[in-house]
């Protein structure tokens, strides 16, 4: 006999969820590298300081856009945390770049930073999106990859003679807890979630680039 189905309507996956299964934590070379920072050469944390500070440095933020384009009263005290909270990490990470020192181009066709651009460009085009929720879904999406993240920068910091500070950044569980409310509207949570995806795709990418480069490394 074939069991019947649920009737109990499935709840969607929350944005901790999200990022956790789809977010920089999900790809083998993030992975490996947490668990062991050790493996990582001068070259290699060069790369990731650089590259991260290219596509985040930069002010205004992703967070910064949301916050002009946001009427929801529900997110005003989060936009103000996390715009405090990025602004910290923009000036540790920008820390980390100077002192891991430049990147090295691997060959006259290396378009790695073009390429970073363009991802740059891509998320500043969706942080401006006049479609309500999808700047937001994007800034809380890279809050809570972001704070994944933090373990592994912090231990390239201490590696490069830095003491990290804690991120102060809005809490993963409160972040988490705003957009369960706010996807209570259907339109709400389909343009958070778009947000949240074209964000995470823009990291994935990013930590794919890193990996490439550090493997053509290894190869010359």
């Amino acid at each position: 006999m074939m069991p019947e189905p649920s009737l109990v309507p499935t709840a969607p996956p929350s944005l901790m969820d999200v990022v956790a299964k789809h977010g920089s934590l999900s790809c083998g070379y993030t992975q490996d590298i947490t668990s062991n920072v050790t493996i990582l050469s001068g070259a290699d944390i060069a790369d990731i300081a650089h590259f991260l500070c290219s596509l985040h440095g930069g002010h205004p933020s992703v967070i910064d856009h949301a916050a002009n384009r946001t009427s929801e009263p529900l997110v005003r005290d989060w936009l103000v945390q996390a715009i405090d909270g990025f602004t910290a990490e923009r000036a540790f990470i920008t820390r980390l770049t100077v002192a891991a020192g430049p990147i090295l181009g691997l060959s006259i066709e290396d378009h790695s930073n073009a390429t970073v651009v363009g991802q740059r460009r891509a998320l500043e085009m969706l942080s401006r999106s006049d479609r309500n929720g999808c700047a937001l879904g994007a800034s809380f999406a890279l809050v809570l990859d972001w704070l994944a993240m933090r373990p592994l920068l912090e231990n390239i910091a201490i590696k490069l003679g830095i003491e990290p500070h804690p991120a102060i950044l809005t809490p993963a569980e409160k972040t988490d807890a705003l957009g369960k409310e706010l996807s209570k509207s259907s339109s709400m949570e389909r343009a958070i979630n778009f947000g949240v995806d074209q964000l995470l795709a823009q990291h994935r990418g990013l930590w794919q680039l890193l990996e490439a480069r550090r493997n053509a490394r290894q190869t010359d």
